[in-house]
């Protein structure tokens, strides 16, 4: 599967981590991101990680009000954009890049195309016919409540028109943050785990990696655990608006 036509390809083989986390709540899963995002330097090299969630939550965008969220899920606010997205029964992965990747340095579109590329072809690789989308968000749409599976835009990955992954970034001097859902919008047609051994060999493929096992050490589980007290866990950061 060759590269879209958005696509800037690597210029050598890459390394990345590949942390194939378990399922944890909400504002621990946010926690970890940001610590990823935060010692994306010190790590050198981008990881991938695969995740899940232990109840019935909601993310909501960085900007979006609090209110956006239905009752009756946990609620948690990302460091990234875009709408609410449900984690019921979805599966998340997060891809972060470190400043200086040959990624950081095209714009954030371009960035979109390049990975929700991969994504498509491990959706591909389930024998599931998804293509990517052209489409951008109507200017009439209330952004700080959308549904983020009900408003596709370029580069996210529709089935049957449907969107089924969406995804959003939060860029730092650190990197680049990339927070991903599949979604089908009730259970999913294909395990988590052969969802996770496909996109890995995609991202393999797509982008020219080999991908290591990455085991987090306790000085970044100390980090990611002052960040969830700190911040995820807090009213002050999930109804800041």
């Amino acid at each position: 599967m060759p590269p879209g036509p958005d696509m800037t390809p690597s210029p050598a083989a890459e390394t990345w981590d590949l942390w194939q986390d378990g399922a944890h709540r909400p504002e621990r899963n946010m926690a970890l991101d940001e610590a990823l995002l935060l010692t994306a330097r010190q790590r050198g090299r981008p990881l991938l990680r695969y995740y899940g969630w232990d109840r019935r939550a909601v993310s909501i965008g960085y900007v979006q009000h609090y209110d956006a969220a239905p009752a009756g899920y946990a609620v948690v606010r990302r460091p990234t954009g875009g709408g609410v997205v449900y984690h019921d029964h979805d599966f998340t992965y997060t891809v972060v890049l470190p400043a200086g990747h040959w990624l950081t340095g095209v714009d954030r579109v371009r960035s979109y195309g390049a990975i929700n590329g991969a994504v498509q072809a491990g959706l591909e690789r389930c024998r599931l016919e998804v293509r990517l989308a052209t489409c951008e968000i109507p200017h009439g749409v209330d952004r700080l409540r959308m549904v983020c599976f009900q408003n596709p835009t370029r580069y996210d990955v529709l089935l049957a028109g449907r969107k089924v992954a969406g995804s959003a970034q939060r860029r730092t001097p650190d990197g680049i943050l990339h927070q991903g859902s599949v979604h089908f919008g009730g259970p999913l047609p294909v395990a988590p785990a052969r969802l996770a051994e496909a996109l890995s060999a995609s991202f393999r493929e797509i982008m020219g990696l080999n991908l290591v096992p990455w085991t987090p050490a306790a000085g970044f589980l100390a980090l990611a655990a002052d960040l969830e007290t700190r911040k995820y866990a807090t009213d002050a950061w999930n109804r800041r608006r």
